[in-house]
């Protein structure tokens, strides 16, 4: 670990004398990229700045001790101060995910249970969009299809950061933990006996690529359908073919977007979904191929999943990867979401941690 942070404090270095220099300063794409490395480098100089003091207190009282029976019991609590830091290093120094500091394109779709799993789904839409807006980032609907009692039977919409995110606080590190599928437990609205039933909606979280050029999508593999739109959407609906539908036929993965008002804006919408999921099925056969990343990780996009229950009688929530419940559910709801993500990526981190700690044996 050591040889690791000596290797980033130099690395800190060259970059702050980088944003010093008048050709960086007048580059705005390396510029913005020395920003960002300097700016996830920051905490772990930080803290190792704060571990060396420490150290540094924690040597001179145990020296003194002997001479002084005050100093020896301040040893204990240094000891400690010291044992904390060094987890927070460890953790800074974790192996990011390539992705962390992307924005994301978040799909919610209506499951198993009809009217009521579309209900929920929209349910599930207004917390991110509360959650996003707590954030302070910035949301965009990209394409949906709502049921008949003002649910969705699925949903797109693109969440953004404003700015340059502080490392680990960017949507796609955070939101990355949201893919798989969420129960609900309530009476539905058209249930006239008061029973309690169960639903379920699915929620897919892609790292929003944008026009990266990893993600090449050849033309000719692509087959485009327009048509006429259809539900609410302004005075262009149902009268102009302004509907996209791309097939990428190589997968035959198939997006189609309709919220738009022009059918150039749908298909650049269209597009923008098409490349986060090739990248998202690139990101999932690679873990495939990587059986011990893959075991190391706690997010996952199989709808199959069920990851978290919304008990609406008890006002509970239940992630069922990290064991995370408090019957703070219409809190949650209302957007705040961050001790649940908190969760998963305190045991994401700690799984990271233990990969780690297995190949060094």
């Amino acid at each position: 670990m050591l040889e690791s942070v000596e290797t980033l404090l130099a690395e800190h270095s060259e970059l702050e004398h980088a944003l010093a220099d008048p050709a960086v300063i007048g580059d705005p794409d390396r510029l913005r990229e020395v920003n960002r490395r300097y700016a996830e480098l920051t905490p772990v100089v930080a803290v190792q700045r704060e571990l060396d003091l420490a150290i540094g207190d924690l040597q001179a009282a145990r020296e003194l001790a002997g001479e002084d029976p005050a100093f020896a019991e301040e040893v204990p609590a240094l000891e400690a101060a010291v044992a904390a830091l060094e987890d927070r290093l460890r953790r800074l120094l974790i192996p990011r995910d390539p992705d962390d500091d992307r924005d994301v394109i978040l799909e919610i779709k209506a499951g198993e249970g009809g009217e009521e799993s579309a209900l929920f789904a929209g349910d599930l839409l207004r917390m991110y969009l509360r959650h996003a807006e707590k954030r302070g980032w910035t949301t965009r609907l990209l394409d949906a299809t709502e049921s008949d009692l003002g649910g969705y039977k699925d949903v797109r919409v693109a969440v953004a950061a404003k700015g340059t995110p502080e490392p680990g606080a960017a949507p796609w590190a955070r939101l990355k933990y949201e893919g798989g599928v969420h129960r609900v437990q309530r009476v539905p609205v058209t249930e006239s006996q008061g029973r309690i039933h169960t639903s379920a909606a699915g929620v897919w979280v892609m790292p929003d690529v944008g026009d990266v050029v990893e993600v090449e999508i050849d033309p000719n593999d692509l087959k485009i359908d327009v048509y006429r739109s259809s539900g609410p959407g302004g005075q262009s609906v149902n009268t102009t073919d302004s509907a996209v539908r791309i097939t990428h036929l190589p997968t035959g993965t198939v997006v189609s977007c309709q919220n738009e008002k022009s059918q150039l804006q749908n298909k650049e919408s269209a597009m923008r979904v098409l490349r986060a999921r090739l990248h998202q099925m690139a990101m999932d056969e690679a873990a495939a191929e990587a059986k011990e990343a893959r075991a190391s990780q706690v997010r996952t996009v199989d709808r199959s999943e069920r990851i978290r229950t919304y008990n609406f009688p008890e006002n509970r929530i239940s992630d069922h990867r990290t064991g995370f419940k408090a019957n703070r559910l219409d809190a949650v709801l209302d957007g705040d979401l961050d001790p649940v993500v908190d969760s998963a990526v305190q045991a994401d981190e700690e799984a990271r941690l233990a990969a780690l700690a297995g190949a060094g044996e």
